[in-house]
Order: structure tokens, then C-alpha cells, then sequence
């Protein structure tokens, strides 16, 4: 079967300080009555989606996945200080707008997972199915510094053999990726500038960490508002979403109450599983083609 090529796409968002373009990277069929949102981590961007994209459009699903404002091709935001949760959800909010539907599944990966969080929690929310990958109700500060600790490391590179080098390294949690899997991440992380290879996210972003991290962060009160469906995916080594947290998840709040939490650690990954190899997207497959009654009945284990 030929590859699905994907489309290219942007939408000018209301910031706090103005409009700027968010882009988006599309595949499938235009007309799917249900388009699965995918959203990426901090420094990341939409063609981490790649291949989970590919196979659900492969069955007839439409993916969308965003670069959040300062990342890939989205536009940077007026001030440092816009890069949090208020632009974040006014970009993916302006994207499934966009799309013209009433519901959309949401696969969101650590940053994105917050936003999908979020946005979850909200009355009159959007979103069906929710996927938290490597996201949770509680953030250890000492992830936070661990991420601070790699962010303030050079950011410009004299080839791709050089960046790909520097992704194995600081995401060497995404777990045990191809070598085309690593190149590909490399080829779309950076762009040129006149002084070589630039790692495709605004700086700015990076001053956020600058500030000393003394507490975890705490999001009960969002996560206990979730009523949808929700797959908790952690990687087994991650310092992010520890098993406690996932423990109290599925305790805790609406989703939990209405037996709609669902659970799958993987194993040789920390923070934050790539969903690039086939078995993670096959468990991200079943869960959004699921119907309620089966959702209600079975947990995910490995």
C-alpha cells in the first residue's frame, strides 16, 4: 500500500497579545466525521505523529496534529510570558474549530496531555476519547528541573548527524526507536539559520525553567472534573508521571467514578513513550475505536 502523504495547514489564533498563525499538520480523509487531535511536548512538534498518523489514516481516520504556538510551523508568540495554557487552548480550540466537527478524539503527549487535560475538564468540552501519554494530576518537580537541566543546552548544530546525536541523548526515554525513527525526528527538529542547525522551537520557551522549581505541580482539581474515556499511557522508567499519581487517577475524580480510566505502562521507556513503535500504536488504535459498553469493561495491562 502507498504511503498517505499528509496535507499542510494553519489558522490565525487570538493570543494575549494579538493573532499569530498556528500550523497543523492533516492526514486522511478530509470528510471523517471524527478527526483524532494529536498534540506534542514541550519542544516538540506535529511530526513526532508520524506514524501512529499514518496507520490510524490508513483506516480511514483523519489526524490533525498541531505545532503549539512557538514550535514547528506556528508562529512564535509576542512575549514570553503567552506560552501557557490560555494560548495553548485557544490554538487547539481554533484548530478544531477549523475542522467544522462537534467531537474529536485528543492524543496528547506530555505538554500535550496537559492541554488535552485542560481542556477536558471544561463544560461543553470536545473531546470523546482522551489520550494521556506520559501526563498526569501531579508533575514531580525533579522532572521539571531534570527538563530545565537539558533545555539550557546548546541549540544549534553543524549538521543532522549532530542533531540526531543530541536527540538520542536527551531523548533517549522515548525508548528504543529505528535508526530512521531517530533520523526522522532529526530531519523535522530543526531549521536553518545563518549560523547552522537550529532546533525548531522558540527559545523564550526555555525562560520559563530559568526560575528556581521548588514544588511539585498539582492538577487535582482539573483532572477530577474529566468525565470522557481516558488511556493513561507511562513509560515504566518515567520521572514524570510516577505510578502513584496513575494509582490516585484511577481512583479519583468523574472518569474514575464512571469506570473510564484505562491504564498501559510500557516497558523500556521513561518520559515519554514515542508511540512510534507498532505495539503502542495498536493500544492507542483499540482504544479510540472502542465503543462505550467494551471502554466501561476492560483495563489495558502489560
Amino acid at each position: 500500500m502507498a504511503q498517505i502523504a499528509p496535507r499542510f495547514g494553519d489558522v490565525r489564533v487570538l493570543g494575549p497579545h494579538g493573532f499569530l498563525r498556528v500550523g497543523y499538520t492533516d492526514w486522511g480523509p478530509a470528510d471523517a466525521p471524527l478527526p483524532i487531535v494529536c498534540v506534542h511536548g514541550l519542544t516538540r512538534n506535529s511530526r513526532d505523529f508520524d506514524p501512529l498518523a499514518q496507520r490510524l489514516a490508513e483506516r480511514g481516520r483523519r489526524v490533525v496534529a498541531l505545532d503549539l504556538p512557538g514550535r514547528g510551523r506556528s508562529e512564535f508568540a509576542q512575549r514570553p510570558a503567552d506560552y501557557g495554557t490560555p494560548l495553548y487552548l485557544a490554538a487547539t480550540s481554533a484548530v478544531i474549530a477549523r475542522l467544522g466537527v462537534e467531537e474529536v478524539d485528543w492524543v496528547g503527549t506530555s505538554l500535550g496531555g496537559h492541554v488535552g487535560m485542560e481542556m477536558a475538564a471544561r463544560a461543553n468540552a470536545p473531546i470523546r476519547r482522551l489520550v494521556l501519554n506520559d501526563f498526569g494530576a501531579r508533575v514531580p518537580v525533579a522532572a521539571l528541573q531534570r527538563i530545565a537541566r537539558y533545555l539550557r543546552r546548546a541549540r544549534v548544530f553543524a549538521d543532522i548527524e549532530q542533531v540526531e546525536r543530541y536527540l538520542r541523548d536527551v531523548h533517549a526515554p522515548f525508548g528504543a526507536l529505528t535508526d530512521a525513527q531517530w533520523r526522522h525526528l532529526a530531519v523535522n527538529s530543526v531549521v536553518q539559520d545563518p549560523a547552522g542547525l537550529r532546533l525548531h522551537y522558540d527559545p523564550a520557551i526555555v525562560e520559563q525553567f530559568s526560575r528556581p522549581m521548588l514544588l511539585d505541580v498539582v492538577l487535582w482539581r482539573v483532572w477530577e472534573q474529566v468525565s470522557c474515556p481516558v488511556l493513561v499511557v507511562r513509560g515504566q522508567e518515567s520521572d514524570l508521571l510516577l505510578p502513584s499519581t496513575v494509582a490516585e487517577m484511577k481512583r479519583r475524580g468523574k472518569a474514575a467514578a464512571l469506570g473510564r480510566v484505562e491504564f498501559l505502562e510500557i516497558a523500556g521507556c521513561g518520559h515519554a513513550p514515542a508511540l512510534m513503535a507498532n505495539e503502542q500504536i495498536d493500544v492507542v488504535e483499540r482504544f479510540l475505536s472502542a465503543d462505550d459498553a467494551a471502554m466501561s469493561q476492560r483495563r489495558v495491562r502489560t
